[in-house]
């Protein structure tokens, strides 16, 4: 007897000390996660996000683009970033992806990488407007890279030692919860193999910008 509706795949919880990350191998079959890709690769209106690194505005290592509800505006790395229009195939997987993580997401950064030669560079997700607990959502599509999370040192910076290190297959999710952010950097490092295009998706809950100002007092 086949069942319509087969049970939900069990989360994976990663042993990483004060993190609470869990992760799904195999989120979508590898038809959805085929289709997806391919879809996304057309549709998406990519573009070179210019960010501010070392006193210096550079170009990021990788295409992006920055969607969402309209109040989802997000700050980063000293650039602004205003929300464009859900297409489709976002829009429908968002719901599915909050019933999965058990959070709410107003917004998701897709980012592009073409080859091994795109890169993240290590950072947390720790801006003011997605709180202090964030629940990130990590989608992976194409090809398999590398992602490393490291303890932040004393000065913020990822410190060689306690970490892990995590391949990402096409279609895995990755949830990020908890103190995460707060204690863990983590990057996605160029590799000399011959990969092919990668996207990764990071649904996330903005703070929408008046329910940041604190209430000024009228005494």
């Amino acid at each position: 007897m086949s069942l319509r509706n087969p049970p939900a795949p069990a989360w994976q919880r990663l042993a990483l000390p004060g993190a609470d990350l869990q992760w799904l191998p195999q989120w979508l079959a590898p038809e959805e996660a085929d289709a997806l890709l391919a879809q996304l690769l057309d549709t998406v209106p990519w573009e070179v996000h210019r960010i501010r690194l070392f006193g210096r505005e550079v170009a990021s290592p990788r295409l992006s683009c920055w969607i969402g509800d309209p109040e989802a505006v997000y700050v980063y790395s000293g650039a602004r970033f205003v929300p464009r229009p859900w297409p489709a195939a976002l829009r429908d997987l968002r719901g599915r992806l909050e019933d999965a993580c058990d959070a709410r997401f107003n917004s998701v950064l897709a980012n592009l990488y073409r080859d091994g030669h795109d890169a993240m560079g290590w950072h947390s997700d720790d801006e003011p407007e997605l709180g202090a607990q964030p629940v990130i959502a990590s989608l992976s599509l194409g090809a398999v890279r590398r992602f490393r999370l490291r303890r932040k040192d004393a000065a913020g910076q990822a410190a060689a030692g306690e970490g892990l290190d995590l391949v990402l297959p096409h279609g895995s999710l990755l949830r990020m919860a908890g103190d995460t952010q707060r204690l863990y950097r983590h990057a996605l490092p160029r590799t000399r193999a011959a990969v092919g295009p990668r996207i990764n998706l990071t649904f996330r809950w903005i703070e929408p910008a008046p329910a940041r100002r604190p209430a000024r007092s009228r005494g």
